[in-house]
């Protein structure tokens, strides 16, 4: 199965980030330590190897992942042939039992018998299994009633609950400010030497003009929204100020974004965003289905990264690569949360815009 391509301390500084709810902190300050990443080129080639991946095989592949052990690209397959088409192309090749079309069949069968708020699910190819997460809110009986299609689908999905529940984090704050809410801003973007910047959808939804302070002056205004079944959402600039192509990093630096790809089950993330600054984690799934109680999305990723109120909207992102738009959690645990994004090539395609 391949992956579905389906805030500030003034106005100059905000600007100067690709991420507008990333708030600046003066050089020195204390932060919290970060999981190693990737160097920027490492990061680029990953994916690049992914790309050349899913051409070369499509649907004889049933997903890709990332070697803890080893960092390199394993590719899971079902054939032989397959496996030496994945070595042929640089990567790993590991035979598994179930393909692509039946891990898209055991997505169907929960999508029509167990569409239940407070569910997730999506690819994970370390297992070979459609991985399922059931929140707090959901019931003993829809668990059951989960736990019994899962089991009729011979092992090609597994069940586990996790703590809090899955919730658009949305919040008041500051950062950036819209319909009496808070949000983060994902990257700058442009398209015809016309400058933007992206958010969550469900963001743009509750306001067609954003600031960098409640009840301040307008910086931008929404040309597109989409939420629920996607979660992203576009808005232009009103302003000239230096709108540069970085995320901050809340430790007096800031990362260049150069490319966008989508996310690898096992790669190392950042996620920036206005409430919990950079968190670091992992991708554990792709092709996710989160049942939000206000609508559905598709296509999203799932990662460990930790998240709160304010971050919807925010940056993840590995070395010098956009991966995704923060859209929400069920909260975190620890340092293990269970953030969301929307994959960013997705929104970039819709509107016809790139990352700088």
């Amino acid at each position: 199965m391949r992956r579905t391509t389906r805030a500030r301390t003034g106005l100059s500084a905000l600007l100067v980030a690709a991420s507008l709810g990333f708030a600046a902190t003066p050089a020195g300050a204390a932060d919290a330590p970060l999981t190693p990443t990737p160097a920027p080129d490492a990061a680029a080639a990953l994916h690049a190897l992914d790309a050349t991946v899913e051409r070369t095989l499509g649907d004889e592949s049933a997903g890709t992942y990332v070697d803890a052990a080893t960092g390199e690209l394993v590719v899971t397959v079902t054939t032989e042939a397959a496996a030496s088409k994945a070595r042929a192309a640089g990567a790993k090749a590991e035979l598994v039992q179930r393909s692509a079309a039946q891990l898209d069949a055991a997505m169907a069968a929960l999508e029509a018998r167990a569409k239940i708020p407070g569910t997730s699910w999506g690819l994970d190819p370390r297992t070979n299994q459609i991985a399922v997460e059931a929140d707090s809110s959901v019931s003993a009986r829809d668990l059951a009633r989960l736990r019994q299609v899962a089991a009729s689908l011979d092992g090609a999905v597994r069940v586990s609950r996790v703590p809090g529940v899955f919730t658009r984090e949305v919040a008041g704050g500051d950062a950036i400010y819209g319909g009496g809410s808070r949000c983060s801003a994902a990257f700058n973007v442009t398209k015809n030497n016309v400058r933007y910047f992206l958010t969550a959808g469900h963001c743009t939804n509750i306001s067609s003009t954003w600031s960098d302070t409640s009840g301040g002056t307008s910086i931008g205004v929404r040309e597109g929204t989409s939420f629920p079944t996607n979660d992203y959402g576009i808005v232009r600039y009103t302003t000239t100020t230096n709108l540069g192509g970085r995320v901050n990093l809340y430790n007096g630096s800031y990362q260049d974004i150069a490319s966008a790809a989508d996310a690898v089950v096992g790669q190392a993330i950042r996620k920036s965003g206005s409430t919990t600054k950079v968190t670091s984690g992992s991708v554990t799934a792709v092709n996710v289905t989160v049942n939000y109680s206000d609508g559905p999305v598709y296509g999203m990723v799932r990662t460990t990264a930790c998240s709160a109120g304010g971050d919807s909207g925010g940056a993840h992102f590995a070395g010098s690569v956009a991966l995704g738009i923060h859209s929400g959690s069920s909260g975190c645990t620890g340092t293990s949360g269970s953030a969301i994004h929307q994959p960013v090539r997705e929104a970039l395609a819709a509107y016809g815009v790139n990352v700088y």
